[in-house]
């Protein structure tokens, strides 16, 4: 079975010739794998996430969806059948939450029965009662619930691939913990596949099966966890793992003392 995602060669140029987003960038995504794209700002990381669901065009190169040109699909279509998540939500403040999470299936044309049973079950895994929650506003929750909507959005559709760019940057520290934590085991038990961006190592090392470094536009290596750990390809690599090494260390010390 071949890769779910895959890019060949893709580059992305910017009008007027200045340098390039993405440079010939090869990368393949294995049907549900938890596949991690990190990297400094600006190095092209949500680029390549919008070249995946086609809100961006390649200039050359080919992502294929499932073994499909993703140019030869309809790219409204496409998106509907991916999840997005990103760091600013993007509720809709008019809309009350069940509506918010029934977006999708209600463009789709699902029965209104079936997009309300839909969000009960998805509002109940994302552990906001449906009593207590499916007629809030937006305006009403705190960042930790909004972003459990918007989880709740992403996956109404019953999409085989998530994307989801750095999408607890901006919550605390508790709530980002417990909240990428419980949707590792969500990818886990629906069978998903997953892209997530992020420049944090440690939240890369925590819940990918692959990461993917990147530097100005390029991929400069692929590996799991444990071999980007064991055998980074370059010094800006190893500079990426110090940090939570670092830190592993001195929590290792501080707990000992």
């Amino acid at each position: 079975m071949g890769p779910i995602i895959a890019l060949e060669e893709v580059s992305l140029a910017y009008p007027g010739g200045r340098a390039a987003a993405v440079r010939d960038v090869n990368v393949d995504v294995a049907q549900g794998s938890f596949f991690v794209l990190i990297g400094e700002s600006g190095c092209g990381k949500t680029t390549t996430l919008h070249l995946i669901n086609r809100l961006l065009e390649p200039s050359s190169g080919r992502v294929l969806i499932d073994g499909r040109d993703a140019r030869d699909l309809d790219p409204v279509m496409l998106r509907r059948g991916m999840g997005f998540i990103f760091q600013a939500i993007g509720l809709f403040p008019h809309l009350t939450v069940a509506e918010n999470v029934g977006v999708t299936p209600k463009l789709l044309g699902w029965p209104k029965a079936e997009i309300a049973a839909r969000t009960e079950e998805l509002l109940e895994q994302v552990r906001l009662p449906p009593v207590e929650f499916r007629d809030r506003m937006p305006a009403g929750l705190s960042g930790g619930q909004r972003q459990r909507v918007g989880l709740a959005r992403a996956l109404a559709a019953r999409p085989k691939i998530m994307l989801m760019d750095e999408p607890f940057g901006a919550l605390d520290p508790l709530t980002r913990d417990e909240l990428s934590a419980e949707y590792r085991a969500m990818h886990d038990a629906l069978g998903l596949t997953t892209v997530l961006v992020t420049h944090d190592m440690t939240e890369a090392l925590l819940l990918a099966d692959t990461i993917a470094v990147m530097r100005e536009g390029r991929i400069v290596q692929v590996g799991t966890p444990k071999q980007l750990l064991a055998a980074p390809a370059d010094d800006f690599v190893r500079s990426l793992i110090e940090t939570p090494k670092r830190r592993a260390a001195e929590l290792a010390k501080a707990v000992a003392l």
